[in-house]
């Protein structure tokens, strides 16, 4: 028997493709009774529990769950680390918010002990949570970001991350120049883009806190770095466009101002996108770049109600975000409930298939590494999520009554969220277990 060679048999979905695209029910591939076989940190077979034995002759070690359903990990295409510890604060929409609650806490990360405290609580929610790749903020301390990379070097993680870039309208304590953003980012992805399952992502902030000349050196580290990402926010809130527009008189759009600097590409995400004009949405898709959708942080702050049917019909590409600490929520299964009360609002649908796209799949498409993770194709990377379909009482109960695949994924996407993660597994190794938690909570 192979000692490197493990299997795990269960219910097992994951997603092939948009829903949007290609229909539901080409969408999607569901074993009843699968196995799901992983060597060398990759998924090499996958299939009916009986075909799978049949091919293997019966040589492998499979670890057997009962009432548990195994999907890709979860995709996070919007989080920022540093705001672990102000996660649900009180009373403000996104400009006060951020003045009152964010840029205070963001200041303790200067500290390097701080930031790695936070870190280690930071992943632990992750993978209770299901979640195994996230594009992340820190902070503009460049040793955030060496914390962080360091920190998810440990856990194998695949994980993007930058330093942030802001030069104006932020607290002292907090700002830096076009050339100290420019020599940091240069240092941190020459030292962690591409290391092992890292990659980095360059980090304004949003237009409002950077000047001309450093979106201009943002523009130049992309050129000098093409295949590093672009992370920043767009369009979440009315009077952040208003304050853009005031701040960038000459440019047509909040988009046009971050184009006119070149930081469109196929490696850009910009999060929220709520108040998008159809020229806007053309210029997105046209450059590849992508958005993330973060429906529990949209909801906290009051910022609006994300079209996706838009999107879709632009053709351009979406992942989901949890927008931790605006988001109210580690959890992509608490998101995707949400998710689909702000659809309702809009008096739109949302399909539980084409959420789960989204969270995984989707999420993968959005960062350009669908190549690699996203769903549990043979010769990807296996991160992958144990969910228990009886995980409470309710659960229990009405999964009882469900009838079809989709309606047991409805149910549990919307009685889901952190208590509905059984394991997950990061490059095939066990990161979290629910009854070892469960476990150490008890001696604590």
């Amino acid at each position: 028997m192979n000692t490197h060679r493990k299997a795990y048999r269960a219910s097992i979905l994951h997603s092939l493709a948009d829903p949007a695209v290609v229909g539901q029910e080409a969408s999607y591939q569901y074993f009843d009774d699968g196995i799901l076989v992983v060597e060398n940190g990759h998924i090499t077979d996958i299939g009916e529990a009986n075909e799978v034995l049949a091919r293997h002759q019966n040589n492998l070690n499979v670890t057997e769950y009962h009432n548990k359903l195994i999907t890709a990990g979860f995709i996070d295409t919007h989080i920022h680390y540093p705001q672990t510890g102000m996660i649900a604060s009180y009373g403000e929409q996104l400009l006060d918010w951020l003045e009152n609650y964010t840029f205070p806490e963001e200041r303790r990360f200067k500290n390097p002990v701080y930031a790695l405290k936070v870190a280690r609580l930071f992943f632990d929610e992750l993978a209770r949570n299901g979640t195994t790749t996230a594009l992340v903020f820190g902070t503009v301390h460049k040793s955030s970001v060496d914390v962080f990379f360091e920190e998810a070097e440990k856990r194998n993680l695949r994980m993007i991350a930058g330093k942030v870039l802001m030069d104006r309208n932020a607290p002292d304590y907090l700002t830096d120049t076009p050339e100290s953003g420019y020599a940091d980012s240069k240092a941190l992805i020459e030292k962690w883009h591409k290391r092992g399952r890292l990659l980095y992502a360059v980090t304004p902030r949003f237009a409002p806190t950077s000047t001309d000349e450093q979106l201009a050196m943002v523009g130049r580290l992309l050129k000098e770095y093409p295949d590093v990402y672009l992370h920043t926010h767009l369009s979440e809130n009315k009077k952040e466009i208003e304050w853009v527009l005031e701040l960038f008189p000459e440019r047509e759009s909040y988009l046009d101002v971050y184009d006119h600097y070149g930081l469109l590409h196929q490696r850009a995400v910009f999060a929220h996108g709520i108040h998008l004009s159809d020229c806007e949405c053309q210029r997105l898709a046209e450059t590849d770049s992508a958005i993330a959708f973060c429906p529990t942080s949209n909801l906290f702050l009051g910022s609006g109600l994300f079209n996706l049917p838009k999107m879709e019909a632009f053709k351009i590409k979406v992942g989901m975000g949890t927008d931790v600490g605006a988001g109210t929520s580690f959890s992509l299964l608490q998101t995707m409930s949400e998710a689909y009360k702000i659809m309702q609002l809009q008096q739109k649908k949302l399909h539980p298939f084409k959420s789960l796209y989204l969270a995984t799949l989707g999420g993968a498409h959005a960062l350009s590494l669908d190549d690699k993770v996203g769903n549990l194709e043979v010769g990807k990377e296996a991160d992958f999520v144990v969910l228990d379909l009886h995980a409470t009482q309710l659960m229990r109960f009405r999964m009882e009554q469900t009838k079809t695949l989709e309606e047991k994924l409805f149910v549990l996407m919307s009685l889901g969220g952190e208590q509905a993660v059984y394991q997950t597994y990061i490059y095939g190794d066990l990161a979290y277990s629910a009854n070892a938690e469960k476990t150490k909570q008890i001696a604590s």
